[in-house]
Formats: C-alpha cells, sequence, structure tokens
C-alpha cells in the first residue's frame, strides 16, 4: 500500500513538473486539464524512450555519469512529447472552442431547452415555405414571388413569438433594405397576447416594490386595460389620489426573449454565410441592433428615463401635446408607474371629434410638430406612435404613451439631419448628397457625381413645381443610397421609421393632411432659427472661446519657428515605433524570426552529430556525438513548436 502510494504521489509530481515546463517553455497558457493530459501522455512517451538509452549500459557496471545524461535526455523527450501535444491540440482544437466540462454540466438543460426551440422555430420557417431562402437556394424572381414570400415570412414570425413579432416590427421599418411588399406585409404584424392570471402580476409586483400591492396602492384594478408579449397594464390609484397606470413585465418573459435571440443570432449568422442577400443587406448587423433595442425594452429604467426626458423638455415648451410623468420612486426593472390620462384612443376618437367640433388639421399639425420637435430638438423620440398609442384627451389635447420604443439621436447626427432637411426643403441635391455621405461610410470607389445625378433625379421627380411629396419620397431616397452601397445609419432609420408610422396617425385624423409640406416648414422655420445673426454670433463666441488658449500660445510658437528658420536650426523630429503597439508588433516579429534561425541551426547541428559515425562512446550503441546531436533534435523541437504556437494562438492568450 505505502509503495503504492509513493508511485501515485512520484508520478503525480513528475506530472506536475512537465506540466509546469511545458507552459513555460511554451511560454502560453493553457487550461489545467489540457496541460495535465499532455504531462501524462509526455510521461507515458518518455519511459520506453529512457528504457530504450538505458539499454546499453551495463548493469553490473553502471556508468553514473551516462545514466544522468540519458535521464536529462528522457526527461527533454518527455516534455518535447508534452508540448507537441499541447500544440497539435491547439492547432486542432482552438483553446476556448470547446467550454469546459463545469460548463457542459450546468448547461445541460440549457442548451437542450434552446435546441428545441431552435428546431421548432426552423420548423415554423421550413413549413412556411423558407426553408430553400434561408439556405440561400433559391430567391424571389418577380413581385407575385416577393408578395409570396412576404406574407410567408409575416406568418412564420407571428407563430414564432414574442422576439419575433417585434424582429419583425424592427424590419418593417427598413424600407431600405427591404422591398414594400415585405414591409407592407411586416407592418402588419401586431404585438398581442393572452392577459397573465392575477396571481402571477401579484407576484411580480411585490418582488419588485417590496410591498403588498394594497399597501403601496389605494386602488389596484386587476382586470389589465391591454395584455402585449412583454408586458400588460392596469389602472391604479396611489395612496395620495393620484391616477395612474402600472406597466408590469409578463413573469419569465426575459429568459424567452434571451433564448430567442440567441436563436435570431444563430440564423443570422447561418443566412449571412449562405445567402448573398443576406450579406447584401447587413443581416448580422440589423439582427445585433435588434438584440440591444429589445434588451433596453424589457429593463423599464430605461424607459422610465426616457420618459422622464421627453416629458421634462416637453413641459418646458407648453406643448399640446402631453406625455406623461413616471413616478420614478415606484419604477423598477419590471414595473413603470406614470401619469394616466384621461381620455379615448385616437383609433376610436372620431366620433368624440366629431361631436365637439374639434379642428382635425390644427391637431394634426400638433402632432407633427411635437414629433419633430423630440427628433430635431431634444434627440429622444417616440418611435412608434401608431394611433393605439395615441390618445384624444378630455381637454382637447392629444396624449402620446408607451415610451417602450424609442429612438435617440446626439448632437452631431441631429445637425446632420436638420442639413439633410434643408437640403431637401431647397431642392439642392450638391448640398444633400455632402449631408448623406457626412453621416455614412464612403465606399471606397464611390462615383459622387453619379451620385449627385442620382439624387438631383430623385428631386426632379419629388420635389419639383407641382409635385405633391410624400413620405414615400425618403424610401425612394434610401434605395438611392443603397444602390451607390451608401449604409443608413439605423437612428436615421428610426427616425422615419417612426415619421412613416406617424402618417397613419395623422391621416386617420386629418384625411388628406400634407406631411411632407409642413415638415417642410418646421424644417425652414426651426432650422433657419439656428442661422440668424443672435444664433451665429453666439455660436461663433462659443468656438472662439475654446481656441483661445491655443490662439494665446501661437504668437510664441510662430517666434520660435522664424527663429529657428533664420538661424538655420530648424529640424524635424520623427519618432519611429513611437506608439507601444508598433514596437510590440517588430519586437513579435523579430522575436519569431530569431526562435526560427535558432530552430533551424540546431536541426542543422542535429543532422550533422547525428551522421557522425565515430566519436566517444557512452554505450555500446550510442556515441556521444549521437546523444549530442539527440540534445540538438530536442532543443529544434522545442524551439520550432514555440513558433508553431505562436501561430496558433494570438498573443493576447501568452502570459
Amino acid at each position: 500500500m505505502v509503495l503504492w502510494f509513493s508511485y501515485l504521489a512520484g508520478s503525480a509530481l513528475i506530472t506536475g513538473l512537465l506540466a509546469f515546463g511545458a507552459r513555460r517553455l511554451l511560454n502560453t497558457r493553457f487550461s489545467l486539464l489540457r496541460t495535465v493530459l499532455a504531462a501524462g501522455i509526455g510521461e507515458a512517451v518518455s519511459s520506453p524512450v529512457l528504457k530504450g538509452l538505458m539499454s546499453g549500459l551495463d548493469p553490473a557496471h553502471p556508468d553514473v555519469s551516462a545514466t544522468v545524461w540519458f535521464g536529462v535526455l528522457g526527461w527533454a523527450c518527455a516534455m518535447l512529447a508534452a508540448m507537441i501535444v499541447l500544440v497539435v491540440w491547439e492547432a486542432f482544437v482552438p483553446t476556448g472552442t470547446v467550454p469546459s466540462p463545469v460548463f457542459w454540466v450546468r448547461s445541460v438543460r440549457a442548451r437542450a431547452a434552446r435546441t428545441r426551440r431552435y428546431w421548432q422555430i426552423s420548423w415554423i420557417f421550413v413549413r412556411a415555405g423558407l426553408g430553400p431562402y434561408l439556405r440561400g437556394r433559391q430567391r424571389p424572381d418577380g413581385g407575385e414571388s416577393r408578395s409570396r414570400l412576404a406574407h410567408s415570412l409575416a406568418a412564420a414570425l407571428d407563430r414564432g413569438g414574442v422576439t419575433f413579432v417585434k424582429l419583425g416590427q424592427v424590419l418593417s421599418t427598413r424600407r431600405d433594405v427591404l422591398p414594400e411588399e415585405f414591409v407592407s406585409e411586416l407592418g402588419r404584424l401586431r404585438d398581442r397576447a393572452a392577459p397573465v392570471p392575477w396571481e402571477r402580476i401579484e407576484r411580480v409586483l411585490r418582488d419588485e416594490l417590496g410591498a403588498p400591492v394594497e399597501e403601496v396602492f389605494a386602488e389596484f384594478d386587476r382586470e389589465p386595460l391591454a395584455a402585449a408579449s412583454v408586458a400588460q397594464v392596469h389602472k391604479a390609484r396611489l395612496r395620495t389620489g393620484e391616477e395612474v397606470v402600472v406597466k408590469v413585465q409578463r413573469p419569465g418573459v426575459r429568459t424567452v426573449v434571451e433564448r430567442d435571440l440567441d436563436i435570431v443570432r444563430r440564423l443570422a449568422r447561418t443566412v449571412d454565410s449562405r445567402a448573398g442577400w443576406g450579406r447584401a443587406i447587413g443581416i448580422v448587423d440589423l439582427a445585433d441592433g435588434f438584440a440591444i433595442a429589445l434588451r433596453e425594452e424589457l429593463d423599464f429604467h430605461v424607459e422610465t428615463r426616457n420618459m422622464a426626458a421627453v416629458a421634462a423638455a416637453s413641459s418646458a415648451r407648453d406643448p399640446q401635446v402631453r406625455i406623461p410623468r413616471p413616478h420614478e420612486d415606484l419604477c423598477t426593472a419590471r414595473v413603470l408607474v406614470m401619469e394616466r390620462f384621461a381620455g379615448t384612443p385616437l383609433s376610436q376618437a372620431g366620433p368624440t371629434i366629431a361631436s365637439r367640433g374639434l379642428d382635425r388639421v390644427a391637431l394634426a399639425r400638433d402632432l407633427l410638430d411635437e414629433m419633430l420637435r423630440q427628433i430635431m430638438l431634444d434627440g429622444v423620440f417616440h418611435a412608434d406612435p401608431h394611433p393605439g398609442n395615441l390618445l384624444l384627451l378630455d381637454d382637447g389635447r392629444l396624449g402620446l404613451i408607451d415610451f417602450g420604443s424609442v429612438g435617440r439621436l446626439d448632437g452631431e447626427l441631429r445637425n446632420s439631419l436638420g442639413r439633410i432637411l434643408l437640403a431637401v426643403n431647397r431642392a439642392d441635391p450638391v448640398a444633400l448628397t455632402d449631408a448623406l455621405l457626412e453621416v455614412t461610410p464612403r465606399p471606397d470607389e464611390l462615383d459622387e457625381q453619379a451620385l449627385e445625378r442620382a439624387i438631383g433625379a430623385f428631386m426632379a421627380r419629388h420635389l419639383a413645381v407641382g409635385q405633391a411629396p410624400d413620405a414615400a419620397m425618403f424610401t425612394e431616397l434610401f434605395r438611392v443610397m443603397t444602390r451607390f452601397a451608401l449604409a443608413v445609419p439605423a437612428e436615421f432609420a428610426a427616425v422615419f421609421r417612426a415619421l412613416g408610422t406617424l402618417e397613419g396617425g395623422l391621416t386617420e385624423l386629418a384625411p388628406g393632411f400634407d406631411m411632407v409640406g409642413e415638415a417642410r416648414a418646421f424644417g425652414g422655420t426651426h432650422l433657419a432659427e439656428r442661422l440668424h445673426p443672435g444664433a451665429l454670433k453666439d455660436a461663433a463666441a462659443g468656438e472662439l472661446i475654446a481656441l483661445l488658449p491655443t490662439l494665446r500660445r501661437l504668437p510664441r510658437r510662430l517666434d520660435r519657428i522664424t527663429s529657428a528658420i533664420e538661424g538655420g536650426r530648424l529640424t524635424v523630429n520623427v519618432r519611429l515605433f513611437g506608439d507601444d503597439r508598433d514596437r510590440a508588433t517588430v519586437t513579435g516579429l523579430l522575436h519569431q524570426f530569431l526562435l526560427t534561425l535558432l530552430a533551424s541551426t540546431a536541426g542543422i547541428m542535429a543532422v550533422l552529430l547525428l551522421g557522425l559515425k565515430n566519436g566517444p562512446n557512452m554505450t555500446d550503441a550510442v556515441t556521444l556525438y549521437q546523444f549530442l546531436g539527440y540534445g540538438m533534435l530536442v532543443i529544434c523541437s522545442i524551439l520550432a513548436l514555440r513558433v508553431l504556437v505562436g501561430v496558433f494562438r494570438p498573443r493576447s492568450h501568452a502570459r
């Protein structure tokens, strides 16, 4: 028993030393499992090698020196074998491509559920006849074929559940990448679901608010006002007497969405690799952007901040369109409590408008003005203003609700969008071309003159005298940009999606309302305000203040330069490899070159030494020159493996 334990301890010690030595010689970090297995293989390989070397020694007259040197060579062979295993393993199965066994154990159930869901979604798409298109084996030929495909795609997404319905809604806004048939069909998708039982909703409220519903609210209507796939809405009254609306996230929806987003990502990668049309529309980027937006929608903290920002900006200008204010102290990641408006959904407000004699055109103009102000001035805007999210309030004004989907524009993008609208308003193709090129990456082989002519033809069709422009003209503008490989920024796509959605509400509110004409008037009024003398003076003063430190130093620097030129002392110093990354790159290449040179030299010396027949004998079968040759061969192999591991493994994984 003691001998067996001693053997195991010795073997473990040798394996540990081999593992440590292999990792140090390769100068690369490997997983513990890989290193130990490689060391065990190296130890197993070295045993017969060592026995073969020792076989020539005379047991009756042991040569201690030869035994020690043969032991060193055997140890080196074991180390070499372990390194070979690590390098070959890394070449065929790179680190990170196979999860660890611990991860396997923890994720078996999740992987099984995801696999079932993946096959379920795949079967839905196959049953809808979309299999050949996803594999890239078929493309829609004519308009009728596209219409059938669009209808099948919309039906498949509708059956896929919450994530895929919302994906279809997002795709319906991308008129720049999808034909009109797809936009029309996908635009009919509506987010709907059966209400969640009160017991489950009450549990979410108690967990999020930290108290029973009766302690937080004076009254709470258990019947929901509306139910969607992400959340449902209830009426309530606070203990202070304020009427509120409570939006509660459906239990378990986050898990379902995260699983489906992984499937969307996988499907997008599959289509991108197999179908040319997927790469053409940038389907992977679309999937990534959709995942970011949907995860934000699942966090009601984001919606709370957006609503508060829009409401604050709106109240500062006494708007005709009201934005509900959230009760931020009661808002959590899964519960949103906001001001309740007394009114009628716009889709049902026709009789009320007629009976009260309200001015439909004035209401439509107020609604458009509010949306344009959110987009152009505030930078945070409602991205889904369909008639269901618009209310006709009892005081005759309009209300805008449900900020789960919002768009954002930073200051630079707002300025660029302003220049685009101003160029459209002036029908200036050169200015519009310049404004578009400011917000999109310029392709290497862009024909700018051809782009200007195409935009000029676009303006001639839609903005000529006597023409009545409509929102569809921006769809054609996107088509022109796509034809010249100009990527439409996702933020701008969200803007025109919101305006396209708003057009339906404006038409329902005031049939025949000239949305584009009113928008042009808004642009001419508010964008021109930035160009009046006072605004230009303020802008110039701001720029001057920013440049003041540089201007103060400029005379001294000019004096030094002119003095150096006059005295013939002007020199220009250029620091080669001033960047640490440049030095690291050159150092790495030089390191690899030197290792390759040393490995080649050691290999040549090994061949020469092994070819020598004469020399002092260490045993009857091995001479000293052969022993040195074997040693040089081991050194050559180790150096070569160092070079190879640098090829197979990025330097970010090195120690």
